[in-house]
């Protein structure tokens, strides 16, 4: 398929997850992406969450490493610094989730970067935002989730705060700052001015409540925490989790009178839509009665006929086998040289009924760093001496089959958007 960012430039800074799924998503649509690593490789190569590996390499590095291109820079150096200026001075977007302060230190903070490179789109990933009282804090998905009120609104009421099971604030915050990165290159079409982007884990996390903190905003008071499992704090009950004969399955909003006809009660009858907010315990425990009753399968079929929307409770076995997500293209599976075979989540849009492909392999750390380093005009001899004085990492040079496609042309440079 056509690549919609095909020519823009991208300097990643990025490490752990919220920095490499923007990236990614930039990646994805043709972007190239130039990740600059510490010697060794970023913290993500060597660390997994279960301990996931394929061959020696890490997942976690892998989920977010598609489609970029790898150098390693040693940015204390004098060689190493003068490597990324050039870099900077050539790309259209830089992107860092460093803590604020730290690359300022480099020498690569907004201000000095802007001097040098006014059309450039400089993006910073942060835990609460680049100032503020909480700048210096660090930022992770499991503290934020907890100092946003996200772990407040899940769980029952005799049980502690729930966190998500998943970096969801990690991945809404780099899906954010690639929207801020798009958009900012759009306005850059018309001004030629580049735009600093802030995402951070704090904001992003507060988005995901959309609803229940609009909500609290404008007085309304929420529910506590369910007993019988009402898996919101705003929402009248049947809506949650329910056990059934042989497993369980999730109910969504049904009024009175289908809620009747399901379960063949008239009690059901006798409450109306304020009633089913007013006593949306006593409304959701008379459906958990009903619903240890049957299997699932049986619900399931009887819930559709009667116009009850539901859905079974699945483990990832059952997710992967699913039609649609077949159908939609969610795995990506592709032969890694080094590893063997890789399946990871895809890229979740498609553009003109087309998933964008894997057109580059996750790098080895450094694989591509002579190659960039020639794009950028440096001589052999220029990258041997950057080489022996450390500045850059040894010689990682990429086998021929370890690439699926040659880097994009730069149909889009900064020079053509002035």
């Amino acid at each position: 398929m056509r690549r919609l960012l095909d020519g823009v430039k991208v300097v990643s800074l990025t490490h752990y997850l919220q920095g490499p799924s923007c990236v990614q998503f930039l990646a994805d649509m043709g972007a190239d992406v130039v990740k600059v690593e510490r010697a060794g490789g970023a913290y993500e190569r060597h660390w997994s969450g279960a301990e996931a590996f394929v061959g020696d390499e890490s997942v976690f590095f892998l989920l977010a490493g598609r489609n970029q291109r790898s150098i390693e820079l040693d940015l204390r150096s004098e060689g190493g610094s003068r490597v990324l200026w050039r870099l900077i001075e050539e790309a259209d977007v830089l992107v860092e989730n460093f803590r604020p302060g730290v690359l300022q230190r480099y020498g690569f903070g907004y201000d000095e970067v802007h001097e040098r490179n006014q059309g450039l789109v400089y993006c910073s990933l942060t835990g609460f935002g680049s100032t503020g009282p909480y700048a210096a804090r660090p930022g992770q998905d499991l503290l934020v989730q907890s100092l946003s009120g996200l772990m407040m609104l899940s769980g029952r009421a005799d049980t502690p705060p729930t966190p998500i099971g998943s970096a969801v604030v990690d991945q809404h915050a780099a899906a954010l700052g690639a929207l801020g990165v798009v958009a900012a290159l759009f306005s850059r079409q018309q001004t030629g001015q580049g735009t600093k982007v802030d995402s951070n884990l704090l904001s992003a996390a507060l988005d995901l409540q959309l609803e229940p903190v609009n909500y609290h905003l404008n007085g309304a008071k929420l529910y506590d925490r369910s007993a019988s499992g009402i898996s919101s704090r705003f929402h009248q009950a049947p809506y949650g989790v329910f056990e059934t004969a042989d497993g369980w399955l999730t109910l969504s909003l049904a009024d009175g009178a289908t809620l009747t006809r399901a379960f063949a009660d008239d009690r059901f009858a006798t409450w109306t839509k304020a009633d089913q907010f007013a006593s949306r315990e006593d409304v959701n425990h008379l459906v958990a009665e009903h619903m240890v009753k049957r299997s699932t399968h049986e619900w399931v079929d009887h819930l559709d006929a009667v116009g009850i929307w539901n859905a079974e409770v699945r483990d990832y076995d059952d997710v992967i086998e699913d039609p649609q997500v077949k159908h939609n293209g969610s795995i990506v599976e592709f032969e890694l040289p080094r590893a063997g075979k890789v399946r990871l989540l895809n890229h979740p849009l498609r553009y003109d009924d087309q998933t964008p492909e894997v057109w580059r392999l996750p790098p080895n750390v450094g694989e591509n760093t002579d190659e960039v380093l020639g794009e950028l005009r440096y001589t052999e001899a220029e990258i041997t001496h950057l080489r022996s004085s450390r500045a850059i990492g040894p010689d990682r040079a990429a086998r021929p089959f370890d690439r699926v496609a040659e880097a994009p042309a730069s149909a889009y440079s900064r020079k053509a958007a002035r």
